[in-house]
């Protein structure tokens, strides 16, 4: 039996419908067939109808009905609106929340290939006391603390923050050699699992200069002995490695560079490869995926939102192994 792909729409108030519809019009017939859409039918209804985008669809009640072919099936969430771009922050975090309860329902089933979650305003998860979607579903997994992992790629390069969605001040308090290690034993795991082969992995130093290696610095302290650990475990990793120079021309050498935070690694592969990407999360029970972008608040209903993220993260979940 050929699995489902799972997408789920994702914050309402956002480009979402719009890069949905853009991305469903250059599916071929045999994906659309096995996409099921987590949202509200008649909410969608509204907003492709205001957008002008003349596509069919049909509302299904659960996973296991039969869909309607040629339509973009849909299993209906309920949500409270007026204005079908103007949707209140009680009731947006409501569904997105039940959209993401039911998704990580269906996908213990193992009827599907695995979850694509449109953006989502982070705000909007704020009552489950998670950071973000990628802490969301860890926690929902009940996966071991660490073993998460935010990665963002292409069919070229990955990277890997060690921390996500904390405040750049809080940085040097999370960083340690038992989350060094964790993470990037998870990482050259869940990798392998992905595509078939071990990564090799450079991890950056934290600070400039690798913080001249002093021995107060995160590099002497924390870095280098994670390295030593790692490579004794036959993981292929180097590092610290410079993390100013590197994206010049030396991350080529590399499957997965591994930043300390956030911003240190996404901002560089954006540069790099700008809607060339994929956010997927290692590590949980099932498949997980994202377009790397945000709910564009600031586009909304210009019709101008790029889709090829979304795009990509269906075109490479429906080439992977069931």
């Amino acid at each position: 039996m050929i699995k489902k792909i799972l997408l789920v729409s994702g914050d309402p108030n956002s480009i979402n419908s719009e890069i949905i519809y853009k991305t469903w019009k250059r599916l071929n017939k045999k994906i659309k067939k096995n996409l099921l859409l987590i949202g509200n039918y008649r909410l969608l209804e509204k907003q492709f109808k205001l957008l002008r985008y003349n596509i069919k669809i049909f509302k299904l009640e659960d996973i296991d009905k039969k869909t309607k072919a040629n339509y973009l099936n849909i299993i209906d969430v309920p949500v409270s609106f007026k204005d079908p771009f103007n949707i209140s922050f009680s009731n947006s975090s409501n569904y997105v929340i039940k959209c993401l309860n039911l998704a990580h329902t269906i996908a213990n089933t193992r009827k599907i290939k695995g979850i694509i979650n449109c953006s989502i305003n982070k705000k909007l998860l704020l009552k489950t006391k998670k950071k973000g979607v990628t802490e969301f579903f860890a926690s929902k997994c009940k996966i071991k603390k660490n073993s998460e992992i935010m990665m963002i790629t292409n069919s070229k390069f990955s990277v890997v923050p060690l921390t996500t969605h904390i405040n750049l001040k809080d940085i040097h308090k999370s960083i340690n050699t038992k989350l060094i290690t964790q993470k990037i034993t998870s990482l050259n795991l869940n990798y392998k699992i992905l595509f078939g082969y071990k990564p090799k992995i450079a991890i950056l130093g934290m600070n400039p200069h690798n913080g001249e290696l002093k021995a107060n610095s995160e590099e002497k302290k924390y870095i280098i002995p994670s390295v030593k650990k790692l490579k004794k475990r036959g993981i292929n990793v180097s590092g610290p490695v410079v993390a100013d120079t590197v994206f010049i021309n030396e991350f080529k050498k590399f499957d997965v560079i591994v930043g300390t935070y956030h911003d240190q690694v996404l901002t560089p592969f954006k540069a790099l490869y700008g809607f060339d990407a994929i956010n997927i999360t290692l590590g949980l029970t099932y498949r997980r995926m994202s377009p790397d972008h945000g709910p564009a608040l600031d586009i909304v209903k210009k019709k101008i939102a790029n889709y090829q993220s979304l795009l990509k993260c269906i075109t490479l979940l429906n080439k992977l192994d069931s």
